[in-house]
C-alpha cells in the first residue's frame, strides 16, 4: 500500500523540528570530534554547513516519512527508517559541500563521523522516550512470514502495538494486519510498526469499502482494547454483521505483555461485551486496606458470586480464608483453585449448611473470622417456588443464623449479598431475600458492634442457573431458545462488577456511619431485553435467528416478573462517594420483634406447614404479590 503525503500533526511538527535541530547540531559535533579546538579556525565551514544540512534534512526527512510512526511505539522498523534517511541526507550533504567548497578545508572523514553522530541524535531520543513509556527495554526482531488472514485492527493504541509486536516475534500467527482504524483523528495517516492508520472508527464502513475496492478486503475485524463500552461494541457488531466480516477481539493486554506469543489467538465477542452500558470500573485499592492481614469467611464459597469473591479476596492478601459451602464438589473445586493460585495462603474448606446454627457457631468460635461475606442462598426462582419451605429456611433463617453468629463472635463486619428480586417481590425467592435484607438492616441499626452491609444487584451474566448458560445449552442442542415473554427485560452485570461492588460497599459502609442500615446498589443503567439478548447470542455463534436457530416464547413462569426493579418506592436512591454506586434509603423493622417472628417462621417451616409459612412471609413482606397469597 502506498503512502500519501499528509499534513503533520502538532506532535509531528515537534518531532520534525527536533530532527532538523539535531541535523544542524550534528555538523558541529562531527567537526569538533574531527578537528577539536581547531574548529574555531574553520568557522566558515560551520556557517555554510549548519544551515545547509538543516534545509536538506527538512526535505529528506519529510519525503522519507519519518513522522508517520508514533514515538512511543518506536521499533526496529523506525531504526531502519532513520538509517535510510540519515544515509541519504549525509550523502547529499557531502556532495553539495564538495561542489560548494571542493572539500578544501572540510575533512574527508567528517561525513562518516557526521553519520554516526546524527544516527545517535535521531534514534536515541526516540528509544529513550519509548523506554520511559514502557518502563522496560524491548526491541523485537523482525519476522518474515506468509500471513493468511487479512485483518483490520480496530483501535490504534497499546493493544494494537502489542499485537503487532507479537506478530513480529512469531511467524506462525496467521493474522495479516492491513490497516488500523484509530480512535483519534490525529493518528490518521500515521502508522504503527509499518501498519497504516487508514482512518477513524466512525468511518469504519468507508475504510472497508476502500480496502475492498483495492482488493484487500479484510477477513477479520479485531478489537484491540479491553475496555470498549458495551454500546460501542454493539455498534461495531452491527457493522460487522452488515459487511459480513466476523468481529473478534484480542487476548487481554496482560496476556500480550507476558510475551507468550506462541498461543495468541483472537477470540469471539463475549455476551458481556454487548451489555447496554460500559462495565463499571471501581477502585480496587480500597478493598485491600479492608481485607489485607485479616481472617475472612465466605459462605456459599463455591457458587458463582462466592467463588469470584474468594478469588478477589485472596488477591488482597488476607491472613486466612475460610470457605463455607454445602456442596462438596463446589467446595472441592474452589479449594483446589485457591491452593493452586495462592499456595502460601492459610485456608480452610468447611462443609456446612447455613441452616445448621450449631455448626456455624462452632466454626465461628474456633476460627474467629473478622470479616464475613454471606453469598450462600437458593436463588433459582422456579425451584424455590416448588420448594418454598426450603427457600425460607436457607435464605431467611440461614441468613439470620450467619448474622447472629457474627454478633455473638465479635465479627467486625458482615456483607449480605442481595438481589433486585427482593424489590416488590412476586416470588418466594425474592421475598426471602427481602427478609434477609430486613434482618441485616435491623441489626445494623441496633449497633451490635458488627457492621451489616447489604449489597443489591441484578442478574449476573453466566452465573449458575442464569439465562446465558441456559441459552448456550439450548444452542448446543440446536435450539430453540426459550424466552418466557417478548417484552421481558432484566438488569445485567458481570460477575466481576458484582464482586467489586460487594468489596467496595464493605469499605464504604465501614468508613461512613451515615450509611447505617442502608443498601448499596450498583447503577446498572438500562435493563436489557431478554429477546434481544437471545438474538445476539445466536448471531455470536455464527447463526441467523429464526432461520438457523428458532426462538420460542413460552409464557411467564410462576412467580416470574416481566420487569425487575432495583429500588422500592419507599427507598429513594441517593448517590454516594463511589462512582456507579447508589444508596437505598432503609425500611427498618425492629430487630428484636423481627427475630421473634423469624423463630416462629422457622418452627412453622420445620413442621412442613408451607401454607402458614407463606402467610408469615406475607406479614414480613407486605408488598409481596403471589398467586398463592390473596
Amino acid at each position: 500500500m502506498t503512502y500519501k503525503f499528509t499534513r503533520l500533526s502538532s506532535r509531528g511538527m515537534i518531532a520534525f523540528g527536533h530532527d532538523i535541530f539535531m541535523a544542524a547540531l550534528s555538523v558541529n559535533v562531527a567537526l569538533y570530534l574531527r578537528v577539536g579546538d581547531d574548529l574555531f579556525n574553520r568557522l566558515d565551514l560551520v556557517y555554510v554547513g549548519t544551515p545547509l544540512i538543516a534545509v536538506l534534512a527538512a526535505i529528506v526527512f519529510y519525503i522519507m516519512g519519518l513522522y508517520r510512526g508514533i514515538w512511543r511505539y518506536a521499533s526496529m522498523r523506525d531504526l531502519i527508517a532513520i538509517t535510510k534517511s540519515t544515509s541519504l541526507l549525509i550523502l547529499i550533504f557531502a556532495l553539495v559541500m564538495f561542489f560548494a567548497t571542493r572539500l578544501e578545508d572540510y575533512p574527508r572523514s567528517a561525513p562518516l563521523i557526521n553519520w554516526f553522530v546524527l544516527m545517535a541524535l535521531l534514534g536515541g531520543p526516540r528509544f529513550i522516550y519509548r523506554m520511559i513509556k514502557d518502563r522496560r527495554v524491548d526491541i523485537p526482531h523482525m519476522a518474515s512470514t506468509t500471513r493468511t488472514i487479512p485483518s483490520l485492527l480496530i483501535g490504534a493504541s497499546d493493544g494494537a502495538e502489542l499485537f503487532l509486536r507479537a506478530l513480529d516475534r512469531n511467524p506462525n500467527i496467521p493474522y495479516a494486519p492491513i490497516g488500523l482504524a484509530a480512535e483519534k483523528k490525529s493518528r490518521k495517516g500515521l502508522d504503527i510498526h509499518g501498519v497504516p492508520v487508514l482512518g477513524v472508527i466512525d468511518d469504519l464502513e468507508d475504510i472497508i469499502d476502500e480496502l475492498e475496492k483495492g482488493g484487500e478486503k479484510p477477513q477479520r475485524l479485531i478489537l484491540t482494547k479491553d475496555d470498549w463500552p458495551g454500546e460501542k461494541v454493539r455498534e461495531l457488531y452491527d457493522i460487522s454483521e452488515k459487511v459480513g466480516i466476523p468481529l473478534t477481539r484480542l487476548p487481554k493486554l496482560t496476556d500480550l505483555k507476558s510475551g507468550s506469543s506462541d498461543s495468541i489467538e483472537v477470540r469471539p465477542i463475549d455476551v458481556e461485551d454487548l451489555l447496554g452500558r460500559p462495565q463499571k470500573a471501581l477502585d480496587k485499592s480500597l478493598p485491600k486496606s479492608l481485607v489485607n492481614g485479616k481472617r475472612v469467611l465466605v459462605t456459599g464459597a463455591g457458587g458463582s458470586i462466592g467463588s469470584e469473591l474468594v478469588r478477589q479476596i485472596c488477591s488482597f492478601g488476607p491472613k486466612e480464608i475460610l470457605l463455607i459451602e454445602a456442596s462438596e464438589y463446589a467446595l472441592y473445586t474452589i479449594d483446589m483453585e485457591v491452593s493452586r493460585n495462592y499456595p502460601e495462603l492459610k485456608r480452610q474448606a468447611l462443609i456446612c449448611n447455613i441452616r445448621e446454627e450449631g455448626r456455624l457457631n462452632e466454626i465461628f468460635a474456633q476460627n474467629k473470622p473478622e470479616l464475613v461475606f454471606h453469598a450462600a442462598a437458593l436463588k433459582h426462582v422456579p425451584l424455590v417456588e416448588e420448594n418454598p419451605v426450603e427457600g425460607i429456611l436457607t435464605n431467611a433463617i440461614g441468613t439470620r443464623n450467619v448474622a447472629d453468629a457474627c454478633v455473638a463472635h465479635n465479627v467486625q463486619a458482615m456483607v449480605q449479598i442481595s438481589t433486585d428480586k427482593a424489590v416488590n417481590p412476586t416470588n418466594i425467592m425474592g421475598a426471602t431475600k427481602r427478609i434477609a435484607e430486613s434482618y441485616a438492616q435491623a441489626l445494623d441499626m441496633k449497633k451490635t458492634g458488627c457492621r451489616f452491609i447489604t449489597v443489591r444487584f441484578g442478574n449476573v451474566l453466566g452465573s449458575t442457573g442464569s439465562v446465558v448458560p441456559l441459552f448456550q445449552k439450548q444452542m448446543r442442542a440446536g435450539g430453540p431458545l426459550t424466552v418466557t415473554h417478548k417484552d421481558m427485560n432484566r438488569y445485567f452485570m458481570t460477575v466481576r462488577e458484582a464482586v467489586e461492588l460487594v468489596l467496595q460497599a464493605s469499605v464504604l459502609a465501614q468508613k461512613d456511619n451515615t450509611l447505617d442500615g442502608k443498601i448499596c446498589v450498583l447503577d446498572m443503567g438500562e435493563p436489557v431485553k431478554i429477546l434481544h439478548l437471545a438474538e445476539q447470542m445466536i448471531r455470536l455463534s455464527g447463526f441467523e435467528p429464526y432461520k438457523d436457530i428458532d426462538i420460542e416464547i413460552t409464557g411467564l413462569r410462576p412467580g416470574e416478573k416481566l420487569f425487575e426493579e432495583i429500588f422500592h418506592g419507599d427507598e429513594p436512591p441517593t448517590p454516594c462517594g463511589l462512582d456507579g454506586v447508589l444508596i437505598a434509603t432503609p425500611r427498618i423493622l425492629d430487630a428484636q420483634q423481627l427475630g421473634q417472628t423469624l423463630s416462629e417462621l422457622k418452627s412453622t417451616c420445620l413442621d412442613k406447614d408451607s401454607t402458614a409459612a407463606l402467610q408469615m412471609v406475607k406479614q414480613l413482606v407486605p408488598e409481596l404479590k403471589h398467586e398463592k397469597l390473596v
